[in-house]
Parts: C-alpha cells; structure tokens; sequence
C-alpha cells in the first residue's frame, strides 16, 4: 500500500512538474507574442503618425515655410537683386568670405533685422526698468550690436580666410613649377596642386577645383584665374593672373615665370615674417610698462618703505 502510494505520489509530482513547466512556457510565450504584437503596432502607428504628419502637420510646417520663402524673396528682390555700388561691394564680401549662396544678401540683412530685433527684446525684457534714460540707451545698444553682428563675423570670416590663402599661395606657387617642370598643362597643375593642398588649406583648394570646373566648363584659362583672384581676394592672386595672361599673350615661358614669381612670393612670406619680429619688442613695451613694471617697483621699492615706516632704517 505505501509502495503503490509512493509510486503514485512521484507521479503526481511529476505531473504537477510538468503543468507547472507549461504553464510557464504558455504565459511566457503569451507575453512574447503580445510584445511583439506591441512592437509591429507601434511600427504601423508610426507609420501612420508620419503619414498624418505629412498630410495635416505637414501643411503647417509647408505654410510656415511658405511664409519664410516670401520673406526670403522679398528680401532678395529688394537687396539681392539690387544693382548699386553697395550691393555690389557687399557681394564681393560674401565671396571673398566664401559665402557663395544666390540668395546670401538677403539672408544677411535677414540676419541682421533678425539679430537687432532678437537683442533688442532681450535687453528689454532682462533689464531693469528703473534705470531710466540708461535702460534704454542699453536697448538700443543692443539693438545695434545685433544690426553690426553679421557685418563683424563676415570681417572676421574674410581676414581668416585671406590669412590662409596669403600663407598657402606660396606653396601653390612651388607646387605649380614642380608640375610646369614635369611637363604638366596649367589645367593639369592646377587640378593636381588642388587635390594636394586639399588637406593643407582647405579653403585655397575649394577656390582652385572651382577654377578646375570653370575651365572644363569652357571658360578661358586667364578669365578663370581672374575669378579665382577675385575669391581669394588678395593682391598677390591678382598679379598672379595677370602674370599668366601676359604670358599667355607675349609667348613667354609659364614654368620661368612662375619660378621666379614663386621665389618672389617666398621672399615676401620671409619679409612679412622679419616684420612681424621686429614689431614685436614695441608691441610688448606697453603691457611690460602696465603690467610688469608696477610689480618690480612694489617688489624693490616695499622694504625700503618698511623700513621708512618702521624706522629701522
């Protein structure tokens, strides 16, 4: 009898193993198949989302930029396509600064409506009112350092790339005279030097692959450096222009030009270097009279005022 219960009793408990074991197999595999479920839900609603985005707040975002599109437009039509001597002066800038969008006129004087607006409303809303006339003073202060903002990055932006391409014209300039002297055309050199500089100066090696696209676009070599001349925006690049085209016209040879141009541009390299050392002990004499001077007259002159004092002397 204890046998047979025995018997029976691992049964069962192996029975109960076992509904316990499927049990938990069916729930977890109910949990697996409701989360994926879930997720392909969720990836059908996204789907929808952006689809109703597309349609309902898609319009709103196409209005808004409708309404950006005719500010733009208006403004480009009022200074973009303007034809006076300020407009003209202010295009070259963009160019030089290596802003070369159709429309960059209009966002800058955007930008600048923009910026004077945006201080201005800053500076009145965190400034204290009760400063009086001063408050705003500040305001328009403000304001027109938003208005003078973008005309100062664009200085900026222009003397940091004029600075880059007056150090690597030398460079471009050797490097021009070893290809003429291997027996390369302007063209070949100048795709050539453009893909070695590419890492060196940047920016010098964007203006020479757009004069690579200009003269396989069928433009003349002397009008296609004249543009190159006007990017860099530099003297230096202009006589080089005007070096080839005399070239060009008279017969004379290019690689002998360029040599002796190259070794011209290098002594003025060295020359602007001297002069920048030679400044420097005049450039130095005043923060030495502000700052260092004071101290070593405090340092010498304090015991013999200690001892004056003290009279110990």
């Amino acid at each position: 009898m204890d046998a047979a219960f025995d018997m029976f009793g691992d049964a069962a408990s192996t029975m109960l193993t076992l509904l316990v074991f499927m049990a938990t197999a069916t729930l977890a595999f109910a949990i697996m198949a409701s989360l994926r479920l879930r997720g392909s839900m969720k990836r059908r609603a996204a789907g929808i989302g952006i689809d109703s985005a597309a349609s309902s707040g898609g319009r709103r975002s196409l209005k808004g930029s409708r309404v950006a599109q005719r500010v733009i437009d208006y403004a480009q039509k009022q200074y973009g396509d303007a034809d006076s001597k300020d407009m003209k002066v202010l295009r070259k800038r963009l160019v030089v600064a290596g802003i070369y969008d159709p429309r960059a006129v209009a966002y800058f004087f955007l930008a600048r409506v923009g910026l004077a607006i945006g201080l201005a409303l800053l500076a009145i809303v965190f400034l204290p009112s009760d400063t009086g006339s001063l408050y705003w003073a500040l305001v328009g202060g403000a304001g027109l350092v938003g208005y003078v903002g973008p005309s100062f990055y664009l200085d900026r932006r222009i003397a940091a790339r004029k600075q880059e391409h007056r150090i690597g014209f030398p460079d471009f300039l050797d490097l021009l005279v070893v290809c003429a002297d291997a027996g390369l055309s302007m063209e070949a050199s100048l795709d050539r030097v453009g893909r070695e500089l590419c890492d060196t100066y940047p920016s010098l090696a964007a203006n020479i692959h757009m004069t690579n696209l200009e003269i396989r676009a069928g433009r003349p070599l002397t009008d296609a450096l004249e543009h190159l001349a006007d990017r860099l925006g530099f003297d230096e690049a202009r006589s080089f222009a005007t070096l080839i085209a005399q070239s060009e016209e008279l017969g004379s040879s290019i690689t002998e030009a360029l040599r002796i141009y190259s070794d011209d541009m290098r002594h003025k390299r060295l020359s602007l270097a001297e002069e920048k050392a030679y400044a420097l002990p005049a450039k130095l004499s005043l923060p030495m009279m502000v700052c260092i001077f004071p101290v070593l007259f405090v340092v010498i002159l304090l015991p013999v005022v200690v001892r004056v004092i003290t009279g110990t002397y």
